[in-house]
């Protein structure tokens, strides 16, 4: 169909801001655009792999699936940078859920909050010196469900799909 032009490597810093801008106007499918872009003459930049991430969890209500954060948090070479994303992709799947559906849906969001949570605590134990934002996410994520106490787990049986895992 059509080619994609590259950045140039001097344009990057100014790409990254405007993707930054995107987000905060609510259009993360530019910013994701742009984030790709970055990525494609430098892989390894690590401000493109996490707004990407963010922009990617900030169209999970329109159906993009997370298995696309996933992908791009694998990238990044920080152990703690992988565990703390991850935390988020759970957690924002797990609000765009209860926003999307009705009350059946408490199950499922409240895993996906749990699952967010354990990842916070992985994230917690290896966090850089002054660096509590796992910590933030994780209270967070318990005032949520002390918000909506009707989110709970539902018994489950022996052969139980994982909801993070069936997108």
């Amino acid at each position: 169909m059509f080619n994609l032009k590259p950045l140039s490597v001097e344009a990057v810093p100014g790409a990254l801001a405007k993707a930054e801008r995107y987000r905060l106007l609510r259009e993360p499918w530019q910013a994701e655009s742009i984030c790709r872009d970055i990525l494609a003459i430098d892989p390894s930049n690590r401000d493109a792999r996490i707004t990407l991430v963010l922009a990617i969890t900030d169209q999970f209500e329109q159906g993009v699936a997370a298995h696309e954060a996933q992908h791009a948090i694998a990238q990044l070479s920080s152990e703690y940078d992988r565990a703390y994303y991850t935390g988020i992709v759970h957690e924002r799947r797990a609000l765009a859920l209860f926003r999307q559906t009705d009350f059946r849906s408490g199950d499922t969001v409240y895993l996906l909050l749990r699952h967010a949570m354990e990842w916070y605590e992985k994230a917690e134990a290896i966090r850089p010196a002054g660096n509590d934002d796992s910590r933030l996410r994780w209270n967070a994520c318990v005032r949520f469900l002390d918000r909506y106490r009707h989110l709970k787990p539902v018994e489950r049986h022996q052969h139980h799909l994982d909801p993070v895992l069936s997108d």
